[in-house]
């Protein structure tokens, strides 16, 4: 299938906007009769402009997960979460820690802890700036809030594709408690807790705890271990202290651990290396990707742990409301896996132990006068990031190379470590391609940033709102890598190598014209002391050959081998000539105007453009850039092999242009979004098979209508349909890893999400109160890599999820709950095979999970 695009983006503006007429024809209708209704659908508060407003008098694009459909659709974590909303979507790779959020296909940050999201993740208004500090289960939810498109000017930094605003319940002057115990399939057994209750008149707390262990849904063949299993827990405490109606202080301390074996890998394509595999003992599983086993020869693990603490104090001023959230957080992230993702033992230690400190501070102070509301503040951010990481080979990386070498020439070089090594004169056998030959490294980044901010609306009429917001961020970096090597096989030059034995060769053959054997010094030392001015000219007539040849494998045998050369050397920076830093600076802003045609409806048009500062690559991939070798060679800083590459991608910058409608009505509310996106400068992080190349796309775009409606028909039944429907491309993208792709849709992007639901609320005979509901989530075909020549290996999406439950009057409530039940398989994501040319591996999803809660409320 081709990846140009379906639909032109002024056709899918047009077709929004005729969708809005018998949109708004329905609206006036509605409103005549819902004067003589009833009211049935609640009100939803939100805090998606920094300012407590209804959803409907919210002029962003946001969708809100409250916490009576958390709690009945049996939302077990975050990933379940899109599910609900179309335009997020949330993926798990390579470990626990490497979740990537995704908001209308715009996002990034996993595998990289120098690449910080572009989806900037809130918890009860505290920047979380990487997703392994994000995914905690967090009890009691109150709400969550996807805010959609860029949001620089309100949330400032890394907030270029959209937010995701978690909210929790803080705690209340009135005692109360719940309760949770769930088990499901794979040994499911979670349970949770909260209580919360006044110290004082003036003084409030909570305390909630959680703990969850599963076994892993997928098959380790070569350990027998289960994989992709869980076990975490957390908790957390409060304080409100309100000592006066004017100040409120709000402290939370929080701790939570994850340790898993995570995560499952299968083979998607089985290219010319799996034979060699096969062939050296090992397993990968050919062509099963959706089998669910993997084929490990040891279990990978990976344990998190996050902690903090944060107060936020607002008083209430005659003219205004001074909020300030001040925030420590530690986030560390270890894990260890088999990163060739078979039984053979290729990559025999893949380590990487990952800490970062965050501190931050937000103040803002917003009030309102007749005519215009107004906020200003600022918000500081101070980080460290620290890396130590080893990649080693295993016992079978030596018999591997060897191999494929082999393979390569077609048997001419069948041992080629060994024919190097005695080339050289080396120890033969114990020299090259040994197990726990690699890399030790160590990468840091410190980052400073700051915003200010600030947002004006305007009240021009009682019924329309003009909203100007402007917020300039200044971010600074410093970073550095350092890592020594041990490969030193990777450090060889084989042109020159191989220039030296094809000028031997030459001289050899030329001599032998004379009766000359050149490998009889004694022959040699006498022709060159007769002949001392035709030796000089079949010498430099040697030479000359070769320096013709030495990149020509017809006659440079040597050549083949780079193929093996997994770790060249490493420049570590800084350096004389590359100083580790960057220094980016933006003003980002919005304008919107809202227009409420009646108490009912409401019509808003916005512009807004958003900032995300430079990225630096802190990995073994990180490499000078082309315009910086001449210059290190001059500093005497070249290493053999030297690639150019990147050390960092540049700034990102967004804009957005918006139509939007938003109406609420006592039995239905809808609202559709018509957007036009775009990214410059979007950090693409491509993985290549032996590493990461981060770089920035020239431009990534999204055109297309969001749509969500929410309809109660008769008391109890609730119907919910909410779609995105898109036309992501990547605009300019001519240095990708895969070449130019411009013009193609972007990986892991479907152009059409879908997501409908029904619930109903009844009370059975006996007084019980009880629910029973179904979502539905369709994603279409969505590309898994971005090489053109992998084009078929696709994705579609078709889930169904289900609960239904009882609450008793004594508080006790009891539900089952079923996500994914029909058990539809598909990839996640496909990436190129570590160290196998042509092969392809992929994360398949979560299978079917079911389980039943029992828990009590008091």
């Amino acid at each position: 299938m081709s990846r140009t695009s379906k639909m032109t983006r002024k056709q899918l503006i047009c077709s929004a906007g005729l969708a809005l007429l018998p949109i708004l024809a329905f609206s006036s209708a509605q409103a005549q009769e819902d004067d003589e209704g009833s009211k049935r659908l609640g009100t939803v508060t939100v805090t998606a402009a920094k300012k407590e407003q209804t959803l409907q008098e919210t002029p962003i694009a946001v969708s809100v997960v409250d916490e009576s459909v958390i709690e009945n659709a049996g939302i077990q974590d975050l990933s379940d979460l899109q599910s609900l909303v179309p335009s997020l979507r949330v993926d798990t790779y390579q470990s626990s820690a490497q979740t990537s959020f995704k908001i209308r296909g715009f996002g990034n940050g996993d595998n990289n802890a120098g690449v910080e999201p572009s989806v900037a993740v809130y918890i009860d208004g505290v920047y979380r700036s990487r997703s392994a500090a994000s995914i905690a289960d967090l009890p009691n939810l109150q709400r969550v809030e996807v805010l959609r498109g860029p949001q620089s000017t309100l949330f400032g930094k890394n907030a270029s594709a959209g937010v995701i605003s978690i909210v929790t319940q803080g705690p209340q002057f009135q005692q109360e408690g719940n309760a949770e115990v769930t088990v499901g399939n794979y040994g499911l057994v979670k349970m949770s807790a909260d209580m919360t209750g006044p110290l004082t008149d003036t003084i409030a707390y909570s305390l909630s705890g959680h703990t969850a262990q599963r076994d892993g849904y997928a098959n380790d063949i070569g350990t027998g271990q289960d994989i992709n299993d869980r076990n975490r827990w957390g908790a957390r405490g409060q304080l409100l202290i309100e000592p006066n109606d004017d100040l409120s202080v709000r402290l939370i301390a929080d701790y939570d651990e994850i340790d898993e074996i995570c995560c499952i890998a299968s083979n998607v394509i089985n290219g010319p290396t799996g034979a060699i595999i096969t062939a050296l003992g090992g397993q990968l599983g050919p062509e099963e990707p959706l089998a669910y086993n993997a084929y490990f020869n040891f279990a990978p693990t990976n344990k998190i742990e996050n902690s903090g603490i944060s107060g936020q104090v607002d008083y209430e001023f005659d003219f205004g409301t001074l909020t300030s959230i001040t925030s420590f957080r530690n986030s560390q992230a270890e894990q260890n896996s088999d990163g060739d993702f078979t039984t053979a033992d290729l990559i025999g230690r893949f380590y990487s132990d990952t800490e970062i400190d965050t501190f931050t501070q937000e103040v803002r102070l917003a009030g309102t006068t007749d005519f215009m509301d107004w906020m200003v503040g600022g918000f500081y951010f101070d980080e460290t990031v620290s890396i130590d990481g080893n990649i080693a080979y295993g016992t079978d990386l030596r018999a591997y190379a060897e191999t494929l070498v082999a393979a390569m020439t077609a048997g001419a070089v069948p041992n080629a470590y060994a024919a190097v090594e005695t080339a050289l004169g080396l120890p033969v056998g114990t020299t090259f391609g040994q197990a726990g030959q690699g890399l030790s490294e160590e990468y840091g980044q410190d980052n400073e940033a700051y915003s200010l901010f600030g947002t004006l609306d305007f009240h021009l009429r009682d019924d329309l709102t003009l909203t100007l917001g402007a917020n300039y961020t200044s971010d600074k970096k410093k970073a550095f890598a350092n890592i020594t090597n041990t490969d030193a096989f990777s450090a060889l030059d084989f042109v020159s190598i191989g220039n030296t034995f094809i000028y031997q060769g030459a001289l050899a053959n030329t001599l032998a014209g004379y009766g000359i054997d050149a490998t009889d010094p004694a022959q040699l030392n006498a022709f060159a002391t007769a002949n001392p001015a035709a030796f000089a000219q079949i010498q430099a007539g040697a030479q000359a050959f070769a320096d013709a040849n030495d990149t020509n494998p017809e006659f440079n045998d040597f050549l083949p081998l780079q193929a093996l050369q997994f770790f060249p050397p490493f420049v570590d920076f800084p350096n004389a000539v590359e100083n580790g830093e960057s220094d980016d600076s933006k003003w980002t802003y919005t304008a919107r105007l809202n227009y409420e045609v009646n108490s009912n409806l409401s019509v808003y048009g916005s512009y807004a453009t958003g900032f995300k500062a430079t990225s630096w690559n802190l990995s073994r991939d990180s490499r000078p850039f082309a315009s910086d070798v001449e210059a290190l060679a001059a500093a005497g800083l070249l290493v053999p092999n030297l690639v150019a590459g990147t050390r960092y991608a540049g700034p990102e910058d967004a804009k957005v242009f918006e139509l939007g409608l938003k109406a609420a009505y006592d039995q239905v509310a809808f609202n559709v979004t018509v957007f036009d996106q775009e990214i410059e400068g979007f950090q693409s992080n491509a993985f290549t098979g032996t590493g990461f190349a981060l770089t920035n796309a020239g431009v990534q775009s999204s055109t297309g209508v969001e749509a969500d409606i929410t309809w109660e028909p008769v008391d109890g039944l609730t119907l919910v349909a909410a779609g995105l429907f898109m036309d992501p491309v990547y605009d300019e993208f001519t240095n990708s890893s895969n070449g130019d792709i411009s013009g193609q849709r972007p990986q892991s992007i479907s152009e059409n999400s879908l997501s409908l639901g029904a619930s109903y609320d009844f009370v059975l005979p006996n007084g019980w109160d009880a629910y029973a509901r179904a979502d539905y989530q369709y994603e279409s075909e969505a590309f898994l890599t971005d090489d053109p020549d992998t084009s078929d290996i696709t994705r579609e999406i078709s889930m169904v999820n289900a609960a239904a439950g009882v609450r008793l009057d004594n508080g006790l409530k009891v539900s089952v709950w079923g996500r994914n039940i029909f058990d539809d398989a598909y990839l996640i994501e496909a990436f190129p095979s570590v160290a196998q040319e042509g092969s392809l591996t992929g994360y398949p999803n979560q299978p079917a999970t079911y389980g039943v809660t029992v828990g009590m409320e008091f």
